[in-house]
């Protein structure tokens, strides 16, 4: 197996690309790749501040490590879930990382600092666990980015996340969504832009770069995600793939050729039906009610429960 750009032992194929590849040419691809993103979709220009989501999982990791080579300025937030074992684990792969490159990195841990932890959360909140925990990511990402005077938001969702979700919009006609899948979400309404830098690249394309970059990360998926549609999206597209090589690409790309922007124009035209937003009387988020979702999530998780009493059993007399 010849890499085919320079002929020497390849050490990866990409059935999609219909190649094989070298260490020095696969690892030139994926920044390639990232770079032909980000010049597609105007994410991000070199001047401005960065601030990527990490989770101490390949794809946040290796998108870090490859902005930093193409001399991007770029910060890392971390946020605890407090979901036991998985968690304790994950922020130390987000350390080392850290470690090794020298880079600035912000922690928010739920459990201290709000209260919760992503278990308890989404039982106080009747929420499942993947709900309560992308709430909570989101509004603190946003919250992180703005008081830290960032210019964008960057997230390791990859391809076959975006496929994935696609997919189960696509299965269910679901207009709104549909019309915000794209790799760019414009600031606005006090919201920091939004962008996903690894679309062109998949699962297996990432966990390659860290291996051969030395990348450590942990493997587990969260234990929370158990019984989530989107893996099951994944499996499906999965056997496509292998069945048709490119299929994932051509799916989400095509989507964004020829599809997105009539969603998007549809969605524009209901936004003026939607209620105003104005900043949440707890901590000043942009929602369109008195107190934001995430704001309703800490209180609901952080109350007291009350113990609910059964009645007083009548004491019958006392035969003497």
């Amino acid at each position: 197996m010849k890499c085919r750009v320079c002929r020497e032992p390849a050490v990866i194929d990409l059935r999609r690309h219909n190649a094989n590849f070298c260490i020095e040419h696969f690892l030139r691809l994926c920044r390639d790749q990232v770079a032909k993103a980000i010049a597609e979709h105007d994410m991000f220009a070199p001047e401005d501040r960065i601030l990527i989501a990490v989770s101490g999982g390949k794809d946040s990791l290796a998108l870090w490590d490859i902005l930093l080579d193409m001399g991007y300025q770029v910060d890392g937030l971390y946020i605890g879930l407090g979901i036991g074992e998985y968690s304790e684990q994950s922020v130390t792969y987000v350390e080392k990382f850290v470690e090794s490159r020298d880079v600035n990195l912000r922690i928010i841990d739920l459990p201290t600092e709000y209260g919760y932890d992503i278990p308890s959360g989404s039982r106080a909140a009747k929420r499942t666990p993947c709900s309560a925990c992308g709430l909570s990511k989101r509004h603190l990402f946003d919250q992180a980015a703005t008081e830290g005077g960032y210019d964008v938001v960057v997230t390791g969702h990859n391809l076959d996340d975006e496929a994935a979700v696609l997919l189960g919009n696509t299965l269910r006609w679901q207009s709104d969504y549909l019309g915000r899948q794209k790799p760019v979400l414009p600031a606005g309404h006090g919201f920091p832009r939004k962008v996903k830098p690894l679309v062109r690249l998949g699962e297996r394309e990432m966990a390659a770069y860290c291996v051969l970059t030395g990348i450590d990360y942990i493997v587990d998926e969260c234990p929370k995600a158990v019984g989530n549609k989107h893996l099951g999206y994944k499996e499906v597209l999965n056997l496509l793939e292998a069945q048709s090589p490119g299929s994932k690409h051509d799916f989400y790309a095509g989507f964004l050729a020829r599809a997105v922007d009539r969603f998007a124009s549809a969605e524009d035209e209901t936004i003026d039906d939607r209620p105003a937003l104005r900043p949440c009387t707890a901590c000043g988020a942009p929602c369109s009610s008195e107190v934001c979702a995430f704001c309703r999530l800490v209180e609901r998780a952080t109350q007291d429960v009350p113990v609910k009493l059964g009645p007083t059993a009548k004491k019958e007399p006392t035969s003497l």
